[in-house]
Protein backbone atom coordinates (compact mmCIF):
# COMPACT_ATOMS: atom_id res chain seq x y z
CA UNK A 1 0.00 0.00 0.00
CA UNK A 2 1.17 3.09 -0.81
CA UNK A 3 0.65 6.85 0.99
CA UNK A 4 1.27 10.36 0.60
CA UNK A 5 1.84 12.68 3.90
CA UNK A 6 1.55 15.98 3.45
CA UNK A 7 2.69 18.03 6.49
CA UNK A 8 5.05 21.11 7.43
CA UNK A 9 5.96 20.24 10.60
CA UNK A 10 8.97 17.70 10.20
CA UNK A 11 8.99 16.11 14.31
CA UNK A 12 5.38 15.03 13.12
CA UNK A 13 6.24 14.01 9.77
CA UNK A 14 9.34 12.65 11.19
CA UNK A 15 6.80 10.16 12.91
CA UNK A 16 4.44 9.22 10.87
CA UNK A 17 6.88 8.42 8.07
CA UNK A 18 8.88 6.34 10.85
CA UNK A 19 5.42 4.70 12.19
CA UNK A 20 3.85 3.97 8.80
CA UNK A 21 6.80 2.72 7.32
CA UNK A 22 7.20 -0.01 10.13
CA UNK A 23 3.79 -0.95 9.00
CA UNK A 24 4.97 -2.23 5.82
CA UNK A 25 3.76 0.68 3.92
CA UNK A 26 5.06 2.92 0.83
CA UNK A 27 5.59 6.49 1.90
CA UNK A 28 5.82 9.60 0.03
CA UNK A 29 6.28 13.11 1.28
CA UNK A 30 5.52 15.98 0.76
CA UNK A 31 6.13 19.92 3.02
CA UNK A 32 3.35 22.11 1.82
CA UNK A 33 -0.05 21.87 -0.38
CA UNK A 34 0.98 22.67 -3.91
CA UNK A 35 3.78 19.61 -3.55
CA UNK A 36 0.73 17.78 -2.57
CA UNK A 37 -1.20 18.52 -5.52
CA UNK A 38 1.42 17.57 -7.56
CA UNK A 39 2.55 14.29 -5.96
CA UNK A 40 -1.48 13.26 -6.04
CA UNK A 41 -1.93 13.97 -9.23
CA UNK A 42 1.20 12.44 -10.51
CA UNK A 43 0.80 9.22 -8.69
CA UNK A 44 -1.46 6.86 -7.48
CA UNK A 45 -2.22 6.44 -4.00
CA UNK A 46 -3.72 4.50 -1.69
CA UNK A 47 -4.35 6.67 1.11
CA UNK A 48 -3.33 10.48 1.74
CA UNK A 49 -2.79 12.21 5.25
CA UNK A 50 -3.30 15.46 5.28
CA UNK A 51 -2.72 18.02 7.73
CA UNK A 52 -5.35 21.39 7.40
CA UNK A 53 -2.63 24.05 8.19
CA UNK A 54 -0.16 23.98 4.86
CA UNK A 55 2.00 26.48 3.18
CA UNK A 56 1.24 27.49 -0.41
CA UNK A 57 -2.11 25.41 -0.14
CA UNK A 58 -3.86 24.59 2.76
CA UNK A 59 -5.08 21.21 3.45
CA UNK A 60 -9.54 21.94 3.14
CA UNK A 61 -8.57 23.73 -0.70
CA UNK A 62 -6.48 20.78 -1.61
CA UNK A 63 -8.78 18.15 -0.34
CA UNK A 64 -11.30 20.11 -2.11
CA UNK A 65 -9.35 20.60 -5.32
CA UNK A 66 -8.59 16.66 -5.47
CA UNK A 67 -12.17 15.64 -5.09
CA UNK A 68 -13.07 18.36 -7.81
CA UNK A 69 -10.87 16.64 -10.21
CA UNK A 70 -11.70 13.12 -9.81
CA UNK A 71 -9.82 12.02 -6.82
CA UNK A 72 -11.65 9.31 -5.28
CA UNK A 73 -8.93 7.86 -2.60
CA UNK A 74 -9.53 8.12 1.02
CA UNK A 75 -8.38 11.10 2.79
CA UNK A 76 -7.41 11.52 6.40
CA UNK A 77 -7.54 15.17 7.74
CA UNK A 78 -5.26 15.76 10.46
CA UNK A 79 -5.12 19.62 12.80
CA UNK A 80 -4.71 20.76 15.88
CA UNK A 81 -8.30 22.36 15.72
CA UNK A 82 -10.37 20.19 18.27
CA UNK A 83 -13.87 21.89 17.57
CA UNK A 84 -16.80 20.23 15.69
CA UNK A 85 -16.61 23.36 13.08
CA UNK A 86 -13.53 22.06 11.94
CA UNK A 87 -14.01 18.81 11.38
CA UNK A 88 -17.29 19.90 9.89
CA UNK A 89 -15.07 21.33 7.06
CA UNK A 90 -12.99 18.84 6.98
CA UNK A 91 -15.94 16.08 6.31
CA UNK A 92 -17.42 18.63 4.00
CA UNK A 93 -14.44 19.20 1.78
CA UNK A 94 -14.37 15.40 1.16
CA UNK A 95 -12.19 13.93 3.44
CA UNK A 96 -12.85 10.02 5.13
CA UNK A 97 -11.43 10.86 8.27
CA UNK A 98 -10.49 13.28 10.92
CA UNK A 99 -7.62 12.94 13.79
CA UNK A 100 -6.77 15.79 16.29
CA UNK A 101 -3.36 16.36 17.40
CA UNK A 102 -1.53 15.16 19.65
CA UNK A 103 -2.67 11.27 18.47
CA UNK A 104 -2.07 8.28 19.06
CA UNK A 105 -0.50 6.61 17.29
CA UNK A 106 -1.29 3.45 17.43
CA UNK A 107 -5.03 4.83 17.18
CA UNK A 108 -3.72 6.83 13.83
CA UNK A 109 -2.14 3.42 12.01
CA UNK A 110 -5.46 1.35 13.48
CA UNK A 111 -7.44 4.40 11.54
CA UNK A 112 -5.48 3.87 8.57
CA UNK A 113 -6.08 0.31 8.03
CA UNK A 114 -9.74 0.86 8.07
CA UNK A 115 -9.52 3.16 5.50
CA UNK A 116 -7.64 1.22 3.25
CA UNK A 117 -9.81 -1.83 4.29
CA UNK A 118 -12.98 0.25 2.99
CA UNK A 119 -11.84 0.79 -0.43
CA UNK A 120 -10.97 -2.62 -1.44
CA UNK A 121 -12.77 -5.30 -2.21
CA UNK A 122 -11.84 -7.59 1.10
CA UNK A 123 -12.78 -5.10 4.09
CA UNK A 124 -11.87 -7.83 6.89
CA UNK A 125 -9.12 -7.49 8.81
CA UNK A 126 -8.24 -10.99 8.63
CA UNK A 127 -7.81 -12.58 4.72
CA UNK A 128 -7.87 -16.03 4.27
CA UNK A 129 -6.82 -18.07 1.22
CA UNK A 130 -6.73 -21.75 1.64
CA UNK A 131 -4.70 -22.17 4.44
CA UNK A 132 -3.06 -18.85 4.16
CA UNK A 133 -3.97 -16.40 6.91
CA UNK A 134 -2.96 -12.49 6.97
CA UNK A 135 -3.92 -10.38 9.70
CA UNK A 136 -4.01 -6.44 9.00
CA UNK A 137 -4.36 -5.31 12.12
CA UNK A 138 -1.28 -7.65 13.74
CA UNK A 139 0.60 -7.81 10.89
CA UNK A 140 1.15 -11.12 10.89
CA UNK A 141 1.22 -14.19 8.33
CA UNK A 142 0.60 -17.65 8.32
CA UNK A 143 0.30 -20.59 6.51
CA UNK A 144 -0.79 -23.89 8.15
CA UNK A 145 -0.30 -21.85 11.46
CA UNK A 146 2.94 -21.42 10.81
CA UNK A 147 3.95 -17.85 10.89
CA UNK A 148 6.13 -16.32 8.04
CA UNK A 149 9.66 -14.44 8.51
CA UNK A 150 8.70 -11.71 6.00
CA UNK A 151 10.19 -8.51 4.35
CA UNK A 152 8.10 -5.20 4.33
CA UNK A 153 7.87 -5.81 0.72
CA UNK A 154 7.11 -9.44 0.46
CA UNK A 155 4.15 -8.34 3.46
CA UNK A 156 3.07 -5.77 1.43
CA UNK A 157 3.09 -8.30 -2.06
CA UNK A 158 0.85 -10.59 0.07
CA UNK A 159 -1.49 -8.26 1.60
CA UNK A 160 -2.19 -6.26 -1.88
CA UNK A 161 -3.10 -9.91 -3.89
CA UNK A 162 -5.19 -11.25 -0.99
CA UNK A 163 -7.19 -7.86 -0.81
CA UNK A 164 -8.22 -7.36 -4.93
CA UNK A 165 -7.67 -11.48 -4.76
CA UNK A 166 -9.35 -12.08 -8.27
CA UNK A 167 -6.95 -9.79 -10.12
CA UNK A 168 -3.89 -10.14 -12.06
CA UNK A 169 -1.58 -7.65 -11.18
CA UNK A 170 1.37 -6.62 -13.23
CA UNK A 171 5.25 -5.91 -12.42
CA UNK A 172 4.15 -1.30 -12.94
CA UNK A 173 1.16 -2.11 -10.59
CA UNK A 174 3.32 -3.65 -8.13
CA UNK A 175 6.27 -0.87 -8.40
CA UNK A 176 3.37 2.09 -7.86
CA UNK A 177 1.52 0.51 -5.23
CA UNK A 178 4.95 -0.40 -3.07
CA UNK A 179 7.64 1.55 -3.53
CA UNK A 180 7.77 5.24 -3.11
CA UNK A 181 8.75 7.79 -5.28
CA UNK A 182 11.98 8.38 -3.49
CA UNK A 183 12.99 4.71 -4.48
CA UNK A 184 13.95 3.72 -8.56
CA UNK A 185 13.26 0.16 -8.53
CA UNK A 186 13.07 -1.72 -12.12
CA UNK A 187 10.93 -5.03 -12.79
CA UNK A 188 13.65 -7.17 -12.07
CA UNK A 189 13.27 -5.86 -8.19
CA UNK A 190 9.59 -7.26 -8.20
CA UNK A 191 10.46 -10.73 -9.67
CA UNK A 192 13.30 -10.80 -7.22
CA UNK A 193 10.85 -10.13 -4.17
CA UNK A 194 8.60 -12.74 -5.37
CA UNK A 195 10.84 -15.37 -6.02
CA UNK A 196 11.82 -14.83 -2.01
CA UNK A 197 8.25 -14.84 -1.16
CA UNK A 198 7.32 -17.83 -3.14
CA UNK A 199 10.35 -19.64 -1.60
CA UNK A 200 8.92 -18.90 1.97
CA UNK A 201 5.53 -19.78 1.28
CA UNK A 202 7.07 -23.42 -0.40
CA UNK A 203 9.40 -23.99 2.63
CA UNK A 204 5.80 -23.74 5.13
CA UNK A 205 4.23 -26.55 2.74
CA UNK A 206 2.26 -24.04 0.01
CA UNK A 207 1.78 -24.97 -3.14
CA UNK A 208 4.88 -24.14 -5.72
CA UNK A 209 1.67 -22.03 -7.38
CA UNK A 210 -0.19 -20.40 -5.15
CA UNK A 211 1.03 -17.27 -6.51
CA UNK A 212 1.19 -17.86 -10.09
CA UNK A 213 2.31 -15.84 -13.44
CA UNK A 214 0.33 -15.14 -16.37
CA UNK A 215 2.52 -14.48 -18.64
CA UNK A 216 3.02 -10.96 -20.34
CA UNK A 217 0.26 -9.65 -17.92
CA UNK A 218 1.50 -10.27 -14.16
CA UNK A 219 0.91 -12.47 -11.15
CA UNK A 220 -2.21 -14.04 -9.27
CA UNK A 221 -3.38 -15.99 -6.80
CA UNK A 222 -4.33 -19.30 -7.69
CA UNK A 223 -7.27 -20.17 -6.72
CA UNK A 224 -7.23 -23.46 -4.03
CA UNK A 225 -9.59 -26.11 -2.46
CA UNK A 226 -12.11 -25.99 -5.24
CA UNK A 227 -12.34 -22.26 -5.28
CA UNK A 228 -12.74 -21.71 -8.76
CA UNK A 229 -11.07 -22.79 -12.50
CA UNK A 230 -7.62 -21.23 -12.55
CA UNK A 231 -8.34 -18.47 -16.15
CA UNK A 232 -4.23 -18.52 -16.31
CA UNK A 233 -1.66 -21.05 -17.01
CA UNK A 234 0.77 -20.33 -14.48
CA UNK A 235 4.11 -19.54 -15.76
CA UNK A 236 8.08 -21.27 -14.10
CA UNK A 237 8.84 -20.32 -11.18
CA UNK A 238 12.11 -18.98 -12.44
CA UNK A 239 10.33 -15.73 -13.81
CA UNK A 240 13.12 -16.06 -17.20
CA UNK A 241 13.69 -13.04 -18.78
CA UNK A 242 14.12 -13.04 -22.82
CA UNK A 243 17.32 -12.35 -23.89
CA UNK A 244 17.97 -8.51 -25.07
CA UNK A 245 18.37 -7.98 -28.84
CA UNK A 246 22.07 -6.93 -29.84
CA UNK A 247 22.11 -4.51 -32.96
CA UNK A 248 24.07 -6.35 -35.93
CA UNK A 249 27.62 -5.81 -37.18
CA UNK A 250 26.49 -4.60 -40.09
CA UNK A 251 24.18 -1.97 -38.07
CA UNK A 252 26.97 -1.07 -35.45
CA UNK A 253 29.31 -0.49 -38.57
CA UNK A 254 26.37 1.80 -40.52
CA UNK A 255 25.92 3.78 -37.36
CA UNK A 256 29.90 4.34 -36.68
CA UNK A 257 30.18 5.32 -40.65
CA UNK A 258 27.01 8.18 -39.44
CA UNK A 259 28.48 9.22 -36.69
CA UNK A 260 31.99 10.21 -37.99
CA UNK A 261 30.44 11.91 -40.99
CA UNK A 262 27.84 13.92 -38.68
CA UNK A 263 31.32 14.48 -36.59
CA UNK A 264 33.35 15.81 -39.86
CA UNK A 265 29.97 17.86 -40.59
CA UNK A 266 29.76 19.49 -36.77
CA UNK A 267 33.53 19.50 -35.91
CA UNK A 268 33.42 23.02 -36.86
CA UNK A 269 30.82 23.95 -35.00
CA UNK A 270 32.16 22.70 -31.82
CA UNK A 271 35.13 24.84 -32.50
CA UNK A 272 32.92 28.02 -33.09
CA UNK A 273 31.08 27.37 -29.42
CA UNK A 274 34.97 27.25 -27.91
CA UNK A 275 35.50 30.22 -29.81
CA UNK A 276 32.66 31.91 -28.39
CA UNK A 277 33.57 30.54 -24.52
CA UNK A 278 37.03 32.40 -24.88
CA UNK A 279 35.41 35.88 -25.75
CA UNK A 280 33.27 35.50 -23.07
CA UNK A 281 36.71 35.26 -21.16
CA UNK A 282 38.30 38.14 -22.69
CA UNK A 283 35.52 40.47 -21.79
CA UNK A 284 35.59 39.15 -18.18
CA UNK A 285 39.27 39.42 -18.09
CA UNK A 286 38.63 43.51 -18.77
CA UNK A 287 35.37 44.04 -17.10
CA UNK A 288 32.85 41.91 -15.40
CA UNK A 289 30.66 39.46 -17.35
CA UNK A 290 27.18 40.67 -17.31
CA UNK A 291 24.86 37.95 -16.36
CA UNK A 292 22.83 37.97 -19.49
CA UNK A 293 26.45 37.19 -21.37
CA UNK A 294 27.05 34.24 -18.58
CA UNK A 295 23.68 32.74 -19.10
CA UNK A 296 24.65 32.42 -22.63
CA UNK A 297 28.50 31.40 -21.91
CA UNK A 298 26.63 28.57 -19.66
CA UNK A 299 23.94 27.32 -22.37
CA UNK A 300 26.61 27.12 -24.98
CA UNK A 301 29.22 25.02 -22.57
CA UNK A 302 26.14 22.75 -21.60
CA UNK A 303 25.20 22.34 -25.11
CA UNK A 304 28.46 21.44 -25.76
CA UNK A 305 28.25 18.78 -23.30
CA UNK A 306 25.62 17.28 -24.93
CA UNK A 307 27.15 17.27 -28.23
CA UNK A 308 30.72 15.75 -27.45
CA UNK A 309 29.07 12.77 -25.40
CA UNK A 310 26.70 12.12 -28.44
CA UNK A 311 29.59 11.58 -30.33
CA UNK A 312 31.46 9.20 -27.30
CA UNK A 313 34.32 11.86 -26.58
CA UNK A 314 33.91 11.22 -22.85
CA UNK A 315 37.13 12.88 -21.83
CA UNK A 316 36.01 16.89 -23.96
CA UNK A 317 32.87 15.96 -22.74
CA UNK A 318 34.00 15.92 -19.01
CA UNK A 319 36.11 19.50 -20.10
CA UNK A 320 33.04 20.77 -21.07
CA UNK A 321 31.19 19.76 -17.95
CA UNK A 322 33.63 21.48 -15.97
CA UNK A 323 33.27 24.90 -17.63
CA UNK A 324 29.44 24.01 -17.53
CA UNK A 325 29.68 24.70 -13.96
CA UNK A 326 31.90 27.52 -13.63
CA UNK A 327 29.75 28.97 -16.33
CA UNK A 328 26.42 28.55 -13.94
CA UNK A 329 24.70 31.67 -13.98
CA UNK A 330 24.25 31.57 -10.26
CA UNK A 331 28.31 31.69 -9.84
CA UNK A 332 29.79 35.52 -9.36
CA UNK A 333 32.98 35.18 -11.84
CA UNK A 334 35.51 36.96 -11.35
CA UNK A 335 39.03 37.98 -13.47
CA UNK A 336 41.17 35.80 -11.56
CA UNK A 337 39.40 32.68 -13.03
CA UNK A 338 40.29 33.30 -16.30
CA UNK A 339 43.58 31.50 -16.81
CA UNK A 340 42.78 28.52 -15.54
CA UNK A 341 39.45 28.74 -17.38
CA UNK A 342 41.44 29.46 -20.83
CA UNK A 343 43.90 26.28 -19.55
CA UNK A 344 40.58 24.59 -19.81
CA UNK A 345 39.24 25.98 -23.12
CA UNK A 346 42.54 25.26 -24.53
CA UNK A 347 42.71 21.25 -23.63
CA UNK A 348 39.19 21.26 -24.80
CA UNK A 349 40.26 22.57 -28.27
CA UNK A 350 43.11 20.65 -28.63
CA UNK A 351 40.85 17.33 -28.00
CA UNK A 352 38.49 18.60 -30.81
CA UNK A 353 41.00 19.37 -33.37
CA UNK A 354 42.53 16.36 -32.86
CA UNK A 355 39.62 14.00 -33.02
CA UNK A 356 39.67 13.22 -36.83
CA UNK A 357 37.87 9.74 -36.64
CA UNK A 358 35.58 8.45 -33.92
CA UNK A 359 37.02 4.72 -33.74
CA UNK A 360 34.16 3.28 -31.04
CA UNK A 361 30.53 3.94 -30.66
CA UNK A 362 29.87 5.89 -27.50
CA UNK A 363 28.54 4.38 -24.72
CA UNK A 364 25.76 5.25 -22.42
CA UNK A 365 27.40 6.48 -18.99
CA UNK A 366 26.09 7.30 -15.71
CA UNK A 367 23.01 5.77 -15.21
CA UNK A 368 22.01 2.21 -14.90
CA UNK A 369 19.31 1.23 -17.06
CA UNK A 370 15.52 1.77 -15.26
CA UNK A 371 13.74 -0.97 -17.85
CA UNK A 372 14.86 -3.68 -20.09
CA UNK A 373 15.72 -3.37 -23.42
CA UNK A 374 12.74 -4.11 -25.46
CA UNK A 375 12.43 -5.86 -29.43
CA UNK A 376 14.08 -4.26 -31.37
CA UNK A 377 13.59 -4.29 -35.26
CA UNK A 378 9.56 -4.49 -34.89
CA UNK A 379 7.87 -2.30 -36.92
CA UNK A 380 7.00 1.15 -35.73
CA UNK A 381 6.16 3.24 -38.61
CA UNK A 382 2.70 4.15 -37.00
CA UNK A 383 4.64 5.98 -33.80
CA UNK A 384 5.18 9.18 -33.92
CA UNK A 385 8.08 10.74 -31.78
CA UNK A 386 9.02 14.17 -30.78
CA UNK A 387 12.64 15.32 -29.59
CA UNK A 388 13.15 18.06 -27.62
CA UNK A 389 16.76 19.38 -26.90
CA UNK A 390 18.55 22.89 -27.69
CA UNK A 391 21.02 21.10 -29.16
CA UNK A 392 21.06 21.05 -32.88
CA UNK A 393 23.41 18.46 -33.26
CA UNK A 394 22.35 15.76 -30.93
CA UNK A 395 18.71 16.55 -33.13
CA UNK A 396 19.91 16.15 -36.26
CA UNK A 397 21.82 12.97 -35.58
CA UNK A 398 19.28 10.61 -33.30
CA UNK A 399 16.02 12.14 -35.33
CA UNK A 400 18.25 10.49 -38.52
CA UNK A 401 18.52 7.03 -36.92
CA UNK A 402 15.76 7.09 -35.53
CA UNK A 403 13.61 7.18 -38.50
CA UNK A 404 15.80 4.59 -39.75
CA UNK A 405 14.30 2.08 -36.72
CA UNK A 406 10.73 3.21 -38.01
CA UNK A 407 9.77 6.35 -35.95
CA UNK A 408 8.12 9.21 -37.67
CA UNK A 409 10.19 11.74 -36.01
CA UNK A 410 9.26 15.35 -35.15
CA UNK A 411 12.48 17.78 -33.40
CA UNK A 412 12.13 21.33 -31.46
CA UNK A 413 15.34 23.04 -30.96
CA UNK A 414 13.18 26.16 -29.32
CA UNK A 415 11.33 24.97 -26.01
CA UNK A 416 9.04 28.31 -26.30
CA UNK A 417 7.22 26.52 -29.45
CA UNK A 418 7.04 23.51 -27.04
CA UNK A 419 2.97 23.42 -26.87
CA UNK A 420 2.21 24.51 -30.99
CA UNK A 421 4.56 21.69 -32.14
CA UNK A 422 2.92 18.89 -29.45
CA UNK A 423 -0.54 20.00 -30.55
CA UNK A 424 0.42 20.01 -34.68
CA UNK A 425 2.69 16.35 -34.15
CA UNK A 426 0.11 14.67 -31.74
CA UNK A 427 3.58 12.58 -30.38
CA UNK A 428 3.03 8.80 -29.49
CA UNK A 429 5.94 9.53 -27.10
CA UNK A 430 7.93 12.52 -25.54
CA UNK A 431 11.67 13.00 -25.21
CA UNK A 432 12.98 15.63 -23.48
CA UNK A 433 15.81 17.51 -21.96
CA UNK A 434 16.41 18.95 -18.68
CA UNK A 435 17.92 22.21 -19.16
CA UNK A 436 17.50 24.56 -21.97
CA UNK A 437 17.12 27.84 -22.61
CA UNK A 438 14.08 29.93 -21.37
CA UNK A 439 12.54 26.47 -20.27
CA UNK A 440 13.21 23.67 -18.31
CA UNK A 441 11.98 20.44 -19.29
CA UNK A 442 10.71 19.24 -15.37
CA UNK A 443 8.21 22.22 -16.03
CA UNK A 444 7.24 21.09 -18.88
CA UNK A 445 6.36 17.91 -18.03
CA UNK A 446 4.69 18.80 -14.84
CA UNK A 447 2.08 20.98 -17.13
CA UNK A 448 2.11 17.67 -19.60
CA UNK A 449 0.71 15.84 -16.44
CA UNK A 450 -1.71 18.48 -15.30
CA UNK A 451 -3.46 18.67 -18.80
CA UNK A 452 -6.23 16.24 -19.86
CA UNK A 453 -5.31 15.80 -23.29
CA UNK A 454 -1.58 14.40 -22.50
CA UNK A 455 -1.85 13.21 -19.11
CA UNK A 456 -0.53 9.76 -20.42
CA UNK A 457 1.72 10.25 -23.10
CA UNK A 458 5.26 8.15 -22.21
CA UNK A 459 7.75 11.30 -21.09
CA UNK A 460 11.32 10.01 -21.34
CA UNK A 461 14.05 12.48 -20.07
CA UNK A 462 17.64 12.25 -21.83
CA UNK A 463 20.23 14.87 -19.98
CA UNK A 464 23.68 15.16 -19.20
CA UNK A 465 22.82 15.09 -15.75
CA UNK A 466 23.55 11.61 -14.18
CA UNK A 467 22.93 12.83 -10.11
CA UNK A 468 20.56 11.34 -7.87
CA UNK A 469 18.53 14.30 -7.29
CA UNK A 470 18.05 15.39 -10.92
CA UNK A 471 16.28 11.88 -11.27
CA UNK A 472 14.25 12.26 -8.50
CA UNK A 473 12.98 16.01 -9.82
CA UNK A 474 12.03 14.14 -13.19
CA UNK A 475 9.91 11.16 -11.73
CA UNK A 476 8.22 13.20 -9.26
CA UNK A 477 7.68 16.10 -12.12
CA UNK A 478 6.20 12.97 -13.86
CA UNK A 479 8.76 11.05 -16.57
CA UNK A 480 8.65 7.61 -17.13
CA UNK A 481 11.99 7.27 -17.93
CA UNK A 482 15.29 8.70 -17.62
CA UNK A 483 18.62 7.94 -20.01
CA UNK A 484 21.72 9.90 -19.55
CA UNK A 485 23.77 11.26 -22.80
CA UNK A 486 25.47 10.10 -24.54
CA UNK A 487 23.05 7.10 -26.02
CA UNK A 488 23.21 5.61 -29.18
CA UNK A 489 19.94 5.57 -31.23
CA UNK A 490 19.84 1.83 -31.29
CA UNK A 491 19.44 2.49 -27.42
CA UNK A 492 16.90 4.87 -26.83
CA UNK A 493 14.88 2.93 -29.67
CA UNK A 494 14.87 -0.12 -27.88
CA UNK A 495 14.03 1.69 -24.32
CA UNK A 496 10.91 3.65 -26.14
CA UNK A 497 9.77 0.47 -27.82
CA UNK A 498 9.76 -0.99 -24.37
CA UNK A 499 7.85 1.38 -22.79
CA UNK A 500 4.97 1.51 -25.39
CA UNK A 501 4.82 -2.10 -25.42
CA UNK A 502 4.15 -1.89 -21.44
CA UNK A 503 1.40 0.55 -22.13
CA UNK A 504 -0.11 -1.60 -24.67
CA UNK A 505 -0.04 -4.24 -21.93
CA UNK A 506 -1.91 -2.85 -19.36
CA UNK A 507 -4.32 -1.73 -21.37
CA UNK A 508 -5.32 -4.46 -22.87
Amino acid sequence: MRILVVEDDDIVLTLLTARLGAEHYAIDAATDGLTGWEYASIYDYDLLILDVVLPKLDGISLCQKLRQAGHTLPILMLTSQDTSMAKILGLDAGADDYVVKPFDPEELTARVRALLRRGSTNPLPIMLWGDLCLNSSTQEVSYGGTLLDLTAKEYGLLEMMLRESQRVFSKDEILDCLWSAEEFPVEATVRSHMRRLRGKLLAVGAPADLIATSHGRGYYLKPVNGGGETLFEPAPLTDPEPPAPHPSDDQQAQYLEFLNQTWQEQRSNCLQRVHRLDLALDQLQTQALPLTEQSEAYRIAHNLVGTLGTFGLLEAMAIARLLEQEFHPDIYLEPSQVNPLKLLLANLQQQIETTDTLVNLPKPTGVEPLVGNGQAGRSLATQRLMLVDDDPILLQTLSKQLQGHGFQVGVLDDPQQFWAVLENLQPDVLVLDIQMPQMNGLVLCQSLRSASQWQKIPVLFLSTFADAQTQHQAFAAGADDYLCKPITAQDLSDRIHHRLQRIQAVSQ
